[in-house]
Order: C-alpha cells, then sequence, then structure tokens
C-alpha cells in the first residue's frame, strides 16, 4: 500500500468495468474501503445485480483485499430516473442529441452521486471518494471532466466544512489501459472476473458473451468496451 494507507476511501460502485478497476485500485492504496451504488431506475439495472458477485470475487482474489473491503450500501434516487429524459432511463433511442451528446446522457447524475457519497462518507469516516469518471476515452459526457470534479471536490468540502479527496484514478487513461491496469492491479484473475462477472451495456443486454464481456455489443458502452479490450489485446499485455 502507499502513503494513503491510514485513509479510508468510498468507492462508487455501479458493477461495471470502470468502478471494478477503481475498486481494486482502492483496496491496493487504503486501510479501509466501503462501496456505495446508486438505484435511479436505470434500464440496465442488471449492473446492479452484478456488484455482490464482483464484491465476493474480488474479495477471493487477495486476503488482504478481503481485509480491507468493508460494508456495501445502496442509495435509491428514483427521482433523478423520473426527471430524466434520457435512453438511461425511458425508451428511448441511443443516439447523438441536438445539443451534442449522447441520449445516454443523465443530466446531474454524478453531481447528485457524489454529493450523496459525500454525505454517508462524512457518517463513515471516508475521506476520499473514488470514481471511475474518464475524458480521454468516453461519451462526452459533462460531468466527467476532470474539471467538473475538481470544482465538485471543492463545493463539497467547503459545503460540508470537512476535506474530502474526489479521486478518479482513470480520468487521463483509454479503455485499453483501464484494462492493462486490472491486470497490473490483480493479474489475469482480474481480467477474468471483469468479462465475466461486471456489465457495462447501456441495453442491460447479459444474452450474449463476447470476448470482453456480456453485453449487446452494438450500443456506445459496449464498443467502448470492445475497443479498449481489442487493443489491450494487440498489445499483448
Amino acid at each position: 500500500m502507499t502513503e494513503s494507507a491510514g485513509k479510508k476511501a468510498l468507492v462508487l460502485f455501479s458493477g461495471g468495468q470502470d468502478s471494478t478497476v477503481c475498486l481494486a485500485w482502492a483496496l491496493a492504496r487504503f486501510a479501509e474501503v466501503e462501496t456505495v451504488g446508486f438505484d435511479y431506475g436505470q434500464s440496465h439495472a442488471v449492473e446492479l445485480e452484478c456488484r455482490d458477485k464482483v464484491r465476493a470475487g474480488m474479495a477471493a482474489l487477495d486476503p488482504a483485499w478481503a481485509a480491507r473491503l468493508g460494508p456495501d450500501h445502496m442509495i435509491r434516487l428514483a427521482e433523478l430516473g423520473q426527471v430524466s429524459e434520457t435512453a438511461l432511463t425511458r425508451d428511448v433511442e441511443i443516439e447523438m442529441g441536438e445539443n451534442g451528446l449522447p441520449t445516454t446522457f443523465v443530466p446531474g447524475r454524478n453531481l447528485l452521486f457524489f454529493t450523496y457519497a459525500a454525505a454517508l462518507g462524512y457518517r463513515r469516516g471516508a475521506q476520499v471518494l473514488v470514481g471511475g469518471m474518464c475524458e480521454t476515452d468516453y461519451s462526452g459526457y459533462p460531468d466527467c471532466r476532470a474539471d467538473t470534479i475538481k470544482a465538485l471536490e471543492a463545493a463539497i468540502s467547503l459545503g460540508m466544512d470537512k476535506s474530502f479527496t474526489l479521486a478518479t484514478p482513470l480520468m487521463w487513461i483509454d479503455k485499453a489501459a483501464t484494462w492493462s491496469l486490472a491486470k497490473e492491479l490483480g493479474g489475469e484473475a482480474l481480467v477474468d472476473l471483469i468479462i465475466e462477472e461486471t456489465h457495462s451495456c447501456y441495453r442491460g443486454d447479459r444474452s450474449q458473451r463476447h470476448d470482453w464481456g456480456y453485453g449487446c455489443g452494438t450500443c456506445p458502452a459496449c464498443e467502448l468496451r470492445a475497443r479498449g479490450h481489442a487493443a489491450f489485446v494487440a498489445a499483448g499485455a
């Protein structure tokens, strides 16, 4: 572990590839790690069903990880889904919107996730909130940008009169590098766990198994994951 070993982290954990790598990253660095998931009425709610298996699988990979992995929490934000007219919360086609953003963008989602995580972290004694946001290889969501996260970190710390760090270990790496980081942190066993148990597909499809995992294979999330995995394999990582 690093100099962060004495701190406690709370990982925003969806059950997808990115948040799983972030969980591994946190388990390698912090003395205590808890997880929090969010049910906002997402159409791909199957991701929430993957979370327990992923957590159990990660604990089985390393006794030290098992010792550091603390409780899981679930926060329900039904109102977010009710006010969002998006392809993740309604039966809407996945396409580019008039604003230049894909219709999978849920306005305010990451802002709310971190704010609720901070409220939970305040009570649980977690100083570090970890999220899988990335602006290197992503769908263009404005609440995934580093500037957004930095501003939110300042606002949360000021508003709660408590210093929080919003850590985004994937911010400046692409999907291929995310696969590589998984292997670096947990070896082939973690890569296999991500393939078999995590879920990223926006359509919630787990009927089709690909080299990179389960999904429809055509939505933006599947395309990103597949492209990154292909580059990871091609590099011989």
